[in-house]
């Protein structure tokens, strides 16, 4: 069966690959503006059902002749983020289930008429959102009354070569980075909803300490909306605490705490010398090519769930933690496999008929979790889970 992969970076990368490996897959379609890096990724690898094709996704023409021309049984959009409703319309007319690793957004206004011709949209399959979600499921399963539910992400050069001044470096677009670093979060605290503005999330106020073993005491400093998980997860009045905190080390948040506070986050372009850039596209391009991983060095990924109640009505902690570390033979990062490969997953469960639903889908309640979580293991990620009474 073909499958079209709209997106070849670093993510979509370790999607192409985990597709190469899978029997149901004969074709992989890859599409992109430019598609030399995937061909050397290619030859590299030696995968040998990769056929490229140059397309714009920001010309809706050329998606539509794209997806068209594909016939595909699935169409994965790696693209961007702001790509992906554009994508998902164009499969949909196409008939064509659609799976991501990003946010549902605005895609969820395509929900009725997925359903109504019968159309898989399953977004929210990555790293985070994605294996956030279905490990928190395995956690909420544990408890009779839930209290608090926090889910961590952390995205981490290992120790050993987090040598440079932030102990940070890119696994994803440095873009990406700075845009999740001015995003405004909202949490659930003591029964209260916090609203948290974008350039005040680095605030010594928000930011609490984890312990990860391997890695030591990480900074967490709230990543986003969380308070829409506690309907998606049906969680009932009991719910107290409700947050999603993305981890670094020690000192991170200070200086980007820093940064903001002189507006170096801003998009407001600048004139200087006859040329108008924003001080964030600045940090992008003079950061990337100095935030770059070594030949031999690994990043580490830790998705963490703590959920607390009431177990047999005694209080009751359950964690939930899947960690993963790059591949050096092929190159893939611990979060280029964590979103990737989970994207793949998705993918192919569709394929094998595992998921037929039709409609804008969640990772909660529409995906088989115990069937992923196994595939992520069998792909060599570290899945533990611990329960403690307090």
């Amino acid at each position: 069966m073909r499958v079209l992969v709209l997106g070849a970076g670093l993510q979509g990368k370790a999607v192409i690959h985990d597709l190469e490996q899978s029997s149901l897959v004969s074709e992989i379609i890859v599409a992109d503006m430019d598609t030399r890096g995937i061909a050397e990724f290619g030859l590299k690898l030696d995968l040998r059902k990769i056929s490229l094709v140059t397309a714009d996704a920001a010309d809706p023409n050329d998606l539509q002749r794209v997806i068209r021309d594909a016939d595909a049984r699935v169409v994965i959009c790696m693209l961007p983020p702001s790509f992906g409703s554009a994508v998902a319309r164009a499969a949909l007319d196409n008939g064509v289930p659609f799976v991501s690793s990003s946010y549902t957004g605005s895609i969820i206004e395509l929900d009725e008429e997925a359903r109504r011709q019968g159309v898989t949209i399953l977004p929210e399959m990555g790293m985070d959102p994605g294996i956030d979600l279905l490990l928190a499921q395995i956690a909420l399963a544990e408890l009779d009354e839930v209290h608090g539910l926090y889910s961590y992400g952390a995205g981490l050069p290992e120790p050993s070569c987090a040598d440079n001044p932030i102990r940070y470096k890119i696994t994803w677009t440095f873009d990406g980075v700075l845009k999740a670093y001015k995003r405004p979060a909202r949490l659930l605290n003591e029964g209260k909803t916090l609203d948290i503005p974008g350039d005040e999330i680095f605030r010594q106020e928000n930011i609490h300490l984890v312990d990860i073993p391997g890695l030591g005491t990480l900074e967490a400093y709230p990543n986003g909306d969380s308070i829409h998980y506690i309907d998606t997860f049906k969680l009932d009045k009991h719910i107290q605490n409700m947050g999603r905190f993305a981890l670094r080390y020690s000192g991170h948040c200070q200086f980007w705490q820093t940064l903001a506070d002189l507006g170096f986050l801003d998009d407001d372009p600048m004139s200087f010398n006859g040329a108008n850039v924003s001080p964030h596209q600045f940090l992008v391009q003079h950061l990337t090519p100095r935030l770059q991983f070594g030949q031999g060095e690994r990043d580490v990924v830790v998705v963490r769930i703590r959920a607390w109640g009431l177990k047999d009505r005694k209080p009751t902690e359950v964690t939930v933690q899947l960690t993963d570390y790059r591949d050096l033979p092929t190159g893939l990062f611990a979060m280029n496999r964590t979103v990737g490969y989970t994207t793949s997953i998705a993918a192919q469960l569709i394929l094998a008929g595992d998921i037929v639903k039709a409609g804008v889908l969640s990772p909660v309640g529409d995906v088989p979790v115990a069937r992923v979580v196994n595939e992520l293991k069998a792909r060599g990620m570290i899945v533990e889970s611990s329960l403690e009474q307090l």
